[in-house]
């Protein structure tokens, strides 16, 4: 059963670790969201410690480097890991491959952060033996079913796929924009094999609590909760690993009137819970 507390303080002597999303959570891609930094603020003033885990495609440093300029402060979190951390972890194990780089429309140029000094091999779709997915070519204007034909001959050629960004949408202010996820399910339902090393998966939870120090004990598990706006990714991977979880409404679903009704109809419908939520982050 999902608890609506006023704000974190009311839950926070509970935790000692905070794993919040970002993208939704403490921005929107154009402004951060106040009073979701000032609760992680204080968190962190009480003694908490704050690890940001986002499924961007990017490593850590292209993730912070944005948050200055949208107006994140740095006494709101202790470190930060994406998915793209994870999946160089995963690229280097298998620098073996050769990839098909399936990339997002900002180019080469900015994807080439996600596996940079890993020296991996690259040829063409026809010939490279894994797929490595950034996300769609077009972002402002390709649709994921455009890709079927491709994605279901790279499945039948018997292609692994390493989906850098298994988030399925994000938004980006008003307007929702499709992600690699939706291309990895595509993959799947024709027959692909697809390799997530980002939420809801556990790579990326290691990885995080890793950087904080801690051991993944059932123990600290307990004290651990998970913050985030997508049913598919933050709050079903909390409930995976174990952890509590705080699902927020300022991020893919624009929330009306009633809040807690239709949050409780959203988490069914993804047939996950939650163990709170909250309209926004806040203290």
């Amino acid at each position: 059963m999902t608890d609506f507390p006023d704000g974190l303080s009311t839950i926070s002597d509970r935790y000692q670790i905070i794993l919040c999303d970002v993208w939704g959570v403490i921005h929107n891609g154009r402004n951060a969201f106040e009073p979701a930094c000032e609760a992680l603020i204080k968190f962190r003033e009480k003694g908490g410690q704050v690890c940001l885990i986002t499924n961007a495609p990017v490593p850590k440093a292209q993730v912070i480097r944005y948050f200055e300029p949208l107006g994140i402060s740095d006494q709101a979190f202790d470190d930060c890991v994406s998915s793209g951390d994870a999946t160089r972890e995963v690229l280097a194990s298998r620098r073996a491959d050769t990839f098909w780089r399936m990339g997002g429309d900002e180019g080469w140029e900015h994807d080439r952060f996600l596996y940079q000094g890993l020296d991996l091999n690259f040829e063409s779709e026809d010939s490279a033996d894994t797929i490595l997915c950034i996300g769609l070519e077009d972002q402002q204007q390709d649709e994921p079913e455009q890709y079927r034909a491709r994605l279901k001959a790279a499945a039948d050629r018997g292609m692994d796929m390493i989906c850098a960004n298994p988030d399925k949408q994000v938004r980006v202010g008003d307007r929702l924009y499709w992600c690699a996820g939706a291309l990895a399910d595509i993959f799947e339902q024709e027959g692909g094999r697809v390799i997530y090393p980002g939420k809801p998966y556990a790579p990326i939870y290691d990885l995080a609590l890793k950087k904080l120090g801690v051991e993944p004990t059932e123990a600290a598990r307990d004290g651990i909760l998970c913050v985030g706006d997508s049913p598919t990714t933050d709050i079903q991977g909390a409930v995976s690993q174990g952890f509590d979880s705080l699902y927020v409404g300022t991020g893919l679903k624009e929330h009306g009137a009633d809040f807690e009704q239709e949050t409780r109809a959203l988490l069914e419908a993804y047939q996950t819970k939650a163990t709170w939520a909250m309209p926004q982050l806040k203290w």
